[in-house]
């Protein structure tokens, strides 16, 4: 049976239908709108009318405005004629709303679990960055904001409240709740308290139909999440719970789901999705499970019978080293049983395809199965940028950036790697895409050592690729990316071209973002070279770091001088 876990309606998320409306429950992490995003709300729902009537004209309205990290009620029009009735009610802030928010505190009491069971919010608010400012009680500037708010629950020092803004007034209940210390959870920035989702969620909206009427009153239930963090239920302890985090994580991966050609991602990010010390990636219709910590082998069982609830057609287990300098035999079946743990074997090898590209994988074979997940986003963004370049990819293991290179249209390229086991696998992804052998050259050897002895001579190069991991030690060198990576970028700028460029990634946690741009610019000057542009790129979306913290791959772009 295909895993398939993203259908274009999920059950549940539809709230109301009639000509003039549709209102959805969206959730956390979805933008309403946003074309320049592969996933939004409006084009799911799109998407959803189009499947029910191929061929025919689909029109959506976008009026409401619900922040990406919030929940709830969101609608959109049918029909053109209903468009200037919606826009005059939301626009105007006519429309009644109640929120759910659970907070630290009360609002007007930082950090009691005590105080009024209700009470009013009023602020003024300015334009800031990204939403509003909230300005001090004595300004005569901006907007009066009165939300009033009640409590519904409380649990030690955390409570949960239902907030309803005056009509015709501006809200924006995180900065309003942090400049009353008691912000919301999951709004980190603010001082909220660590959570995989902002604790935020449009209830209630209630709108006079376009055709009249009736008050329509829309309702989103409050998921679960509220109830569970509330009560401190952030463990691994039930089976149903898992069940939910899991499907809640592949909900947010919708986005991916539906890339072209594309079967291979990380559904859940450990406590980036809710689940510490877990994560499950997605090969075709198997799944990968890792467990990184006590807490996860402990709760292995149910971890396992939950993934297995969400249909694939077998389940692999990886036990992770808790120290990526731990040494492991990757093959040891306590580290990684060749035979699934759960559900039929996948094929041996097994191809997956990522945005229409092929990757060899071995979902048994120790605990690397081939290919990287997380490097996704940069392989697209170096097949976009080789066509005609000469390509050097350092510790290539199986290849999956040259392949994106030659996909690109790379003029050359040379891959690198101390296994030979890899190269031969790397050549076979190489071979299912035509790539001339002649033109994609694989050398086995020390990444470092070729660097020093041999690369001068073979390039010079316009990109070099360089993602080492954060230890290594082969017959030749020994490497840590915290205390080498300076040295070892430094090696890689010299044999680039005059206006080429370094991709420079690690995953070491001991090198947070701004050290590891100011390593490169420093090897950059040490390599005596100019550099033109030192620039971060983003995180991939099926990656979302613990709340609180940095992700875990920093990738960095270095452009030469002219």
């Amino acid at each position: 049976m295909p895993l398939d876990l993203w259908p274009l309606s999920p059950p549940g998320r539809l709230i109301h239908e009639d000509r003039d409306l549709v209102a959805i429950n969206k959730p956390a992490f979805l933008p309403t709108h946003a074309p320049e995003r592969s996933d939004d709300a409006h084009r799911r729902l799109v998407a959803h009318y189009e499947a029910k009537t191929p061929g025919g004209p689909v029109y959506l309205g976008v009026h409401q405005r619900l922040e990406r990290d919030a929940s709830g009620v969101l609608v959109f029009t049918r029909r053109r004629e209903a468009n200037r009735s919606i826009a005059e009610q939301i626009e105007r802030r006519r429309a009644r709303r109640t929120y759910v928010a659970l907070v630290r505190g009360t609002p007007g009491l930082p950090g009691r679990g005590k105080g009024p069971d209700r009470g009013v919010l009023r602020h003024r608010l300015a334009p800031g960055d990204g939403g509003h400012r909230v300005l001090p009680p004595s300004a005569d500037e901006g907007q009066l904001s009165t939300v009033l708010f009640r409590v519904l629950d409380r649990h030690g020092d955390r409570t949960l409240l239902a907030l309803m803004p005056e009509p015709g007034c501006p809200v924006d209940l995180p900065a309003q709740l942090g400049a009353e210390q008691a912000p919301i959870v999951g709004d980190v920035a603010r001082g909220g308290e660590p959570a995989p989702r902002l604790a935020l969620h449009l209830e209630e909206l209630v709108l006079d139909p376009p055709g009249g009427g009736r008050p329509l009153t829309l309702r989103a239930p409050l998921p679960v999440f509220f109830s569970d963090f509330l009560e401190g239920k952030g463990g691994l302890s039930d089976v149903d719970a898992i069940e939910r985090r899991l499907r809640e994580a592949a909900e947010r991966r919708a986005g991916i789901a539906r890339l072209p050609d594309t079967d291979a991602f990380r559904l859940v990010n450990a406590a980036g999705d809710g689940l510490p010390g877990v994560t499950v990636d997605r090969y075709g219709d198997f799944l990968v499970v890792s467990l990184y910590d006590e807490d996860a082998e402990a709760a292995r069982e149910r971890l396992l019978d939950a993934a297995f609830r969400l249909g694939p057609t077998g389940i692999y287990l990886k036990i992770r080293p808790k120290h990526a300098s731990r040494i492991v035999d990757a093959r040891e079946p306590q580290f990684a049983p060749k035979d699934p743990v759960r559900g039929a074997p996948a094929p041996e090898p097994m191809v997956v395809h990522e945005l229409g590209l092929p990757y060899e994988v071995r979902l048994g074979d120790g605990l690397s199965t081939g290919i990287f997940l997380d490097q996704r986003e940069n392989r697209r963004r170096v097949r976009e940028m080789s066509a005609g370049l000469s390509v050097a990819n350092l510790f290539a293991y199986t290849c999956p950036f040259t392949v994106a290179a030659a996909a690109g249209g790379a003029r050359r390229t040379v891959s690198v790697d101390v296994s030979r086991g890899a190269l031969e696998w790397a050549r076979r992804n190489l071979d299912r895409i035509g790539a001339d052998a002649a033109a994609h050259v694989l050398v086995e050897a020390d990444a470092i050592k070729w660097l020093e002895k041999s690369a001068a001579k073979e390039g010079p190069f316009d990109l070099v690729i360089l993602d080492p991991p954060s230890f290594a030690t082969t017959k030749q060198t020994r490497f840590s990316a915290e205390s080498d990576y300076k040295k070892l970028a430094a090696s890689a700028i010299r044999v680039l071209a005059p206006g080429g460029r370094l991709l420079a990634c690690t995953n070491h946690k001991g090198i947070p973002r701004a050290k590891f741009k100011r390593v490169l610019a420093d090897a950059a000057r040490g390599a005596g070279r100019g550099a033109a542009q030192v620039k971060e790129w983003p995180e991939p979306e099926d990656f979302p770091p613990e709340p609180g913290s940095e992700a875990h791959l920093k990738t960095v772009l270095v452009t030469l001088e002219r």
